[in-house]
């Protein structure tokens, strides 16, 4: 009869296809984007806050639109997170409801059913009360939401709602209510609303009849349901895949094995293909409805299609949450070989999401345990047990104590910060039972607190560290001696440590008796502090080696702390204790230049020179970072030693051959001449340096100061030997920057307009950087003004020096003269030389007098590499030649193209056709960077012998590329090149190292990369360095083995010199590429990283520049460090400020100017 009532409607009823209903599972992949599409309520808010929502929704739907499209899920946390932000704001959209509402269905697979439905009722009420108006759209959201919780409801209750409301129903209503009726099986339920269809002339869709399919199934008539097909084809609609799904769950539902295989083969006979996610529907509903043993067949039919991964995952995850976990387990056996789940890359780690949520959902831990064991023995997972506790320990989840056991029963390593989770929810509650509960059961399974453990997480719980141990019984008496030598140590002030020094070397006299040996690691920390505190290296305990077997290490660190504090004959002293326990033993080369640095300083000189004899003995290998040491001490003697001291090391360095003659190594000499006024004794030894060994450091500083002193014969003998030496074309570009500088211009006019002269750019952009550096307009405009007439001389270059400058000083008066005096001189700009002067005055608030151009290039892409060549060939058959520029036009942009071969064809023509043709600046950079994997050394030699200057970018990629091959020498050729260039190109001498570092590993020697690091940041005189390039790479290659080290590396510094730079960086890349378990492994190992708030707001403010920017979160870390007394810098006063703007609210502050050229933001230096 029920069957009669449905079919009589429908055969009465309109049938369209289309806008067919998402079935329950799987989630519609793509839901996210129709969002956007609902028409948005006009309220009375003003356009600010319009403005403030439509950014909102933008970053909301972005966050979850790219959560969708990655993993085909929301987790719960993203979501209620978006709904905070957006309440807090006080004004949500109607959008913006309507997007938190879709979310609480089948997109939240680890949470419970009921538990969705209670979310999307408390959004709903939450909304209401905050003035949303809602419309039909939003009761269609919510009707679907719990059809996909499988929600019962009385449809009757629901549109009397709407009707109260004054909502009017709309087609998806109805159909949805039908799609409710049939969910439970009432198909007269569902025959009213077809009528009421009916009677409004509303057309009966796809959607219903599969919901048709569904309910007469529920109400036991499968035969009804069946023939729903044949009623879909007699009214002209061709049953598709969603409705063969309705009626293969219904089978699966009631365990019809035979029926549900015969429909899956009329199916692919009626040429409609299932894909893996419904097969997965199907599975689901067998596991539901208790129907496991069918579930292997099932699975069989997966053909893993593309996509395959996120939507099992998501099985997995729904299966877990309905209690079916065997199914799922199933399941997750079935993933592709070693196939990364999403949580981090490494391998094999297969199940990190299944673990999760196990541990999340309470499941028994021998049930956990049994899984774990399964996937190690699969080789499917390295440390499945080892995940499944952090995942216990980070949501403070019982059953973590068993879940040790385990461990500890399978020989697994059991680690003291295990237990910081737990001690730390203690601790917060000044719980000091608890903090000793924990202990007690660290004792129980045998692991030991250190310092660490003790230090931070629990004598704080205590009043005093007395009384923590006692309170404490420890089994270890050896790691308590330690710890409590340490803590005493530390707890007592300089003046304490140096009156108490002999009762505190009578307690290890007394550990001696008592045959209680010290840990190296806790010895070298309380060594570090005694000679902080006392000054003197605690020798006493050194030499008494049954309390402590000091290695090379620990002996490295005590004589670079007594260098520090320049204690030379504690330094001494152990040295040669070193010496004698084994003459072989090495320091590494940054401990040796601590030394000679130190002896040095303190007038032993011929000691320092034994130093560095003994390197030469012991074949110290020096690397490009030691020489930057040896020029930073050879610097730093020049006020203190003079010019013998400086002239003896360096002479003594250079015979030994450590480190090969430089500018820069030389350059000290030079200085400390020109520190005492000696220009004659500085002139001769930058002569003497060019003989002996090609490099004339500092030749400039004395030009400019024989020019000064007016010294014509010193000056005289310069130029001669210059001229003979370098040539007279260098010699005169030598002597103009010497008038130049010291304001004689009338000479220096004399010597650019030398007839024969020709243009080196390079050296003009020498001196022109010089200038913008040191902010010397005059001298700068003289020089462009003098060059006006100079043969070959780019002009536009030239003024566009004087822009920039322009730009730095803010002086838009002299921009505006210098564009006049561009007219003056029928200079034609380029357009990004217009760019940058309509800038200067537009920020000025002045009228740009031009046209600014636009940068077109859409217009370079499209037309100029395809067609722009064909043309050249054209013309060039005909035998039509062009100008030099159209030619380097057209290098320059096939070279962008990566056309390399094309572009040295248009090359080849343009000298046949013009000899004296050479790239340009630009074009020749370009030439670099599309040879940095094959010839680049060589063009950058060519480009170099052109006078021209490579730029910043091209010297980055080249040494990259070198980097990548494991081209050591190469990158040290490279990096000579630019110490002799003159200019420094604003290039860090990271670039050098960082590549440096990677091209050992490359080679594989990770030894040779970390003794090339770890000396950046112990030296004396290091600054706050970055390797995030490093780490970037490596994890991005996935080499665990120079991870490993490198972090190791990294942690050692932080724990033994307080430099954090290098343990942030390896942090802030593992948040950066979504390695969120293994950041909190880090900052659990190394919490100190958390303190390093510089570092972690520049990356916030990188972060932020990126999609999603959330004025919400921003407010409230800007509070959060007005209240802690941070104050923010400059740029990221902007970018606050901005925010702001783009809310349509007002900036409560003063908006710093707009001066910034650069982001202060860490980046990777390559």
């Amino acid at each position: 009869m029920r069957y009669c009532v449905a079919l009589g409607f429908l055969c009465m009823a309109t049938v369209t296809q289309g806008d067919g209903l998402y079935c329950m599972w799987p989630h519609a992949m793509g839901c996210i984007r129709g969002y956007a599409l609902v028409t948005e309520r006009k309220d009375e808010a003003s356009v600010a806050v319009q403005s403030k929502q439509a950014k909102q929704f933008d970053w909301a739907l972005a966050k979850l639109d790219n959560s969708v499209r990655r993993t085909g899920r929301i987790t719960k946390t993203l979501l209620l997170r978006i709904f905070h932000d957006i309440c807090r704001a006080g004004y949500p959209s109607g959008n913006q409801a309507l997007l938190l509402l879709r979310s609480c269905g089948s997109l939240l697979p680890e949470v419970p059913l009921e538990k969705r439905t209670e979310l999307a009722h408390r959004m709903w009420e939450k909304l209401q009360e905050l003035g949303v108006q809602f419309d039909v759209s939003h009761y269609n959201a919510l009707l679907k939401v719990y059809l996909q919780n499988e929600f019962r409801f009385s449809p009757t209750d629901f549109l009397a709602k709407m009707e109260a409301a004054n909502v009017q129903p709309n087609r998806v209503t109805y159909q949805r209510l039908i799609a409710a009726y049939c969910q439970n099986g009432d198909i007269e339920g569902a025959s009213t609303i077809l009528g009421f269809m009916k009677s409004k002339d509303m057309p009966i869709t796809e959607a219903v009849f599969n919901a048709l399919v569904t309910g007469h199934a529920r109400a036991g008539d499968m035969e009804s349901s069946k023939n729903i097909l044949s009623v879909m084809q007699a009214a002209g609609i061709e049953p598709g895949p969603d409705t063969y799904v309705s009626l293969l769950t219904a089978y699966a539902e009631k365990g019809d094995m035979e029926n549900l295989k015969k429909t899956l083969e009329e199916a692919e006979s009626a040429d409609c293909s299932l894909m893996d996610r419904d097969i997965m529907q199907i599975i689901f509903t067998l596991a539901k409805a208790r129907h496991q043993q069918y579930v292997p067949e099932m699975i069989e039919r997966l053909k893993q299609d593309r996509g395959y991964v996120p939507d099992a995952m998501n099985l997995c995850l729904s299966l877990i949450t309905q209690g079916q976990e065997d199914i799922a387990f199933q399941i997750l056996r079935n993933f592709p070989t070693l196939q990364p789940d999403g949580v981090t890359t490494d391998s094999p780690n297969l199940g990190n999401f299944f673990l999760r949520h196990c541990v999340n959902m309470d499941m028994a831990v021998e049930k956990i345990g049994h899984y774990c064991k399964e996937l190690q023995e699969s080789k499917l997972h390295s440390e499945p047990l080892v995940f499944s506790l952090y995942c216990a320990l980070e949501t403070k989840k019982t059953g973590t104590a068993h879940l040790m056991k385990i461990m500890e029963e399978q020989g697994l390593p059991l680690r003291p910060h295990y237990f910081w989770p737990l001690l730390t929810h203690h601790l917060k509650n000044n719980n000091s039972a608890g903090v000793l509960e924990v202990i007690k059961g660290m004792q129980d399974l045998n692991v030991s607190p250190d310092n660490e453990t003790l230090t931070n997480y629990t004598i704080p719980v205590f009043s005093s560290t007395e009384a923590a141990l006692q309170a404490i019984k420890v089994n270890s008496m050896i790691q308590w001696a330690g710890f409590f030598l340490y803590h005493l140590i530390d707890s007592m002030s300089e003046h304490e440590v140096q009156a108490q020094e002999e009762k505190l070397r009578t307690f290890f006299k007394q550990l001696q008796t008592q045959n209680i040996i010290i840990s190296g690691n806790i010895y070298r920390e309380v060594g570090f502090i005694w000679i902080n505190r006392s000054h003197k290296a605690p020798l006493t305990l050194a030499k008494e080696e049954h309390l402590c077997l000091m290695t090379v290490g620990g002996y490295a660190i005590l004589i670079n702390t007594c260098c520090q504090h320049n204690n030379v004959e504690e330094a001494l002293n152990l040295k040669r204790e070193l010496s004698r326990k084994d003459s072989s033993l090495l320091l590494d080369a940054s401990k040796y230049i601590a030394l000679v640095k130190m002896l040095a300083r303190n007038d032993r000189v011929e000691e320092a020179v034994d130093i560095l004899k003994e390197m030469k003995e012991k074949g110290v290998v020096l690397n490009d970072t030691h020489a930057i040491m040896l020029f930073h001490t050879l610097n730093a003697l020049v006020a203190k030693g003079g010019i013998p001291v400086v002239q003896r090391l360096q002479d003594t360095i250079f015979t030994l051959g450590l480190a090969k003659p430089s500018a820069n190594l030389c350059s000290p000499l030079i200085t400390a001449y020109l520190e005492s006024k000696d220009l004659p004794g500085a002139l001769e030894a930058a002569l003497e340096c060019q003989k002996r060994y090609n490099h004339m450091p500092r030749i400039h500083d004395i030009l400019v100061g024989l020019v000064e002193k007016e010294d014509t014969e010193l000056l005289q003998k310069a130029m001669d030997f210059m001229s003979q030496e370098r040539g007279e074309m260098n010699m005169l570009y030598d002597l103009y920057f010497a008038f130049l500088h010291t304001g004689r211009y009338r000479e220096a006019r004399k010597i650019i307009e030398t007839p024969g002269l020709r243009a080196r750019p390079g050296r003009l952009q020498w001196y022109a950087e010089k200038c913008i550096f040191a902010k010397k307009m005059e001298a700068l405009e003289q020089m462009v003004d003098m060059t006006a007439k100079l043969f070959e001389c780019d002009r536009d270059e030239m003024y566009s020096y004087l822009l920039r400058l322009c730009k730095e000083t803010n002086n838009w008066e002299k921009a505006e003269a210098v564009w006049t005096k561009m007219q003056e001189e029928n200079v034609i700009p380029r357009e990004r030389t217009l760019r940058m002067l309509a800038d200067i005055l537009k920020n000025n608030g002045q009228e740009v007098p031009f046209e600014v151009p636009e940068v077109k290039l859409w217009l370079y892409r499209m037309y100029i590499p395809t067609k722009a060549y064909e043309l050249f060939r054209r013309a060039d058959r005909k035998g039509v030649m062009l100008l030099p520029a159209c030619y380097d036009h057209l290098i320059r942009v096939l070279l962008a193209e990566g056309a390399i071969e094309d572009a040295m064809a248009v090359k080849d023509t343009a000298v046949s056709h013009v000899p004296s043709f050479q790239l340009s600046n630009n074009a020749a950079n370009l030439l670099i960077i599309s040879h940095s994997k094959k010839d680049a050394l060589e063009k950058l030699h060519s480009m170099l012998q052109a006078d021209h200057v490579p730029s910043r970018l091209a010297i980055t990629r080249i040494v990259q590329a070198l980097g990548s091959k494991g081209d050591v020498a190469g990158i040290q050729e490279v990096e000579t090149l630019m110490k002799g260039l003159g200019t420094t190109l604003n290039l860090s001498s990271m670039v050098f190292i960082n590549n440096m570092a990677l091209a050992h590993i490359r080679k594989g020697d990770v030894e040779s990369a970390v003794e090339l690091l770890e000396p950046v940041f112990t030296s004396p005189d290091s600054t706050n360095s970055s390797i995030s390039f490093v780490f970037r790479k490596i994890l991005e290659e996935k080499n665990d083995q120079a991870l490993d080290k490198l972090s190791a590396m990294a942690e050692r510094l932080a724990n033994h010199f307080a430099c954090y730079r290098p343990v942030s960086d390896l942090f802030i890349q593992l948040l950066d590429m979504d390695k969120f378990e293994d950041a909190k492994f880090m900052l659990a190992r190394c919490n100190a990283v958390a303190e390093q708030k510089d570092a972690l707001i520049s990356f916030v403010a990188q972060k932020s520049q990126r999609p999603g920017q959330d004025l919400a979160s921003a407010k409230a870390l800007h509070e959060q460090l007005q209240k802690e007394g941070m104050v923010l810098d400059e740029l990221s006063l902007k970018r606050l400020a901005g925010l702001y703007r783009d809310a349509g609210e007002t900036v409560p502050f003063n908006e710093p100017p707009l001066k910034c050229r650069k982001c202060n933001s860490p980046s990777l230096i390559a």
